[in-house]
């Protein structure tokens, strides 16, 4: 394909922040249409795109190459699986589903089928995540034994919507949100996972789904993860703490990227992806320690693997099978949190 018409159903934090701007600084790829039945919205997309903004997901069919799923959690499936259906291949945003069981239908089905499927885990893509493997890989931090990773933040007032006061159906609550990154960053950097305790708790007036979570999970090779995710953080962690038999590395502060997208700055801009020098982590041990300097981040890799998958045919930058992977340890972390118990994964 010279060109790939890229249809975006949903129009909301995640498609106006995150997946529009990532699509149209894609070389190869064209924001055509977006399912949002806000006229305002609509006119948005129109003037700042060009793309056409229709209220019926029907209308993506004829005028997509590429569908992407940024609406709530809950159409994800039911969503993904139509442009399946339809021959069309599919980016879904995290998590690809509500259970690991709908997970790997969508997998079998996409297979079947023979289109690409895959998930929109950008925070792969983090400068911070990035460094921390590069230094894990290089060695630096020796073995590493304890993962400590936060996405706190301190929202003592709801914001209101489906996430927060949504039943279970929404598939809401911070255990399915922010927890799809900390789990998938756990998993990429130190592998599969054998036993998972949470403790998952509604702290807030009005509010219905889980805002204050933790996650404990043990690899396969030993070595433990420590996953928190809350909004009433009044002081918040660090972003991560890795403790490793020669080094630590302690970095505070979120990537950069998110802030950047949302004042709306773009994503191929000089410079987008790079953290200023004063949030830098630090590496060493209690006696010696230097600052290192963060790794560029770059969510646009995403989308360009997408092009890339398509054009050449090759594997997409997400295998929907880790997606898979994740969900299966949300479930266990979800009735860990239930029933107050310790869960051994086959």
């Amino acid at each position: 394909m010279s060109e790939i018409r890229v249809g975006l159903v949903g129009y909301g934090v995640a498609g106006a922040f995150f997946h529009a701007p990532l699509i149209a600084a894609t070389p190869g790829l064209r924001l055509a249409t977006v399912i949002t039945r806000d006229p305002g919205r609509q006119s948005e997309v129109a003037g700042r795109y060009g793309a056409q903004g229709v209220a019926d997901v029907r209308e993506l069919w004829e005028r997509s190459d590429l569908v992407v799923v940024a609406s709530p959690n809950r159409t994800h499936v039911a969503t993904a699986a139509a442009a399946i259906e339809q021959g069309l291949p599919v980016v879904v945003d995290k998590p690809l589903a509500g259970t690991a069981e709908e997970g790997r239908e969508l997998v079998r089905l996409a297979k079947e089928r023979g289109v690409l499927l895959t998930v929109f885990q950008n925070r792969r893509w983090d400068g911070d995540f990035l460094t921390v493997r590069r230094l894990a890989e290089e060695g630096a931090l020796g073995e590493i034994r304890r993962f400590e990773s936060r996405f706190e933040r301190w929202r003592p007032v709801p914001k209101g919507g489906w996430r927060e006061s949504g039943g279970p159906e929404e598939i809401g609550g911070l255990l399915y949100d922010l927890g799809s990154h900390l789990v998938d960053q756990a998993i990429r950097l130190l592998g599969p996972v054998r036993e998972v305790y949470c403790e998952s708790d509604v702290r807030r007036q009005g509010v219905s789904a889980d805002d204050d979570t933790f996650v404990a999970l043990t690899h396969d090779g030993g070595a433990r993860s420590h996953l928190w995710a809350s909004s009433v953080a009044a002081r918040l962690g660090p972003r991560f703490r890795v403790l490793g038999s020669a080094a630590a590395y302690v970095k505070h502060g979120m990537d950069v990227q998110e802030e950047r997208l949302r004042a709306g700055i773009a994503p191929d801009a000089p410079g987008f992806g790079e953290d200023e020098e004063d949030r830098w982590g630090e590496l060493g041990t209690a006696e010696e320690h230097r600052r290192v300097r963060t790794e560029p981040g770059s969510y646009l890799d995403f989308y360009r693997g997408v092009a890339a998958a398509l054009r050449d045919g090759g594997p997409p930058p997400v295998d929907p099978e880790s997606a898979v992977d994740v969900l299966t340890v949300l479930e266990a972390a979800r009735l860990s949190a239930t029933q107050r118990i310790l869960v051994r994964l086959p």
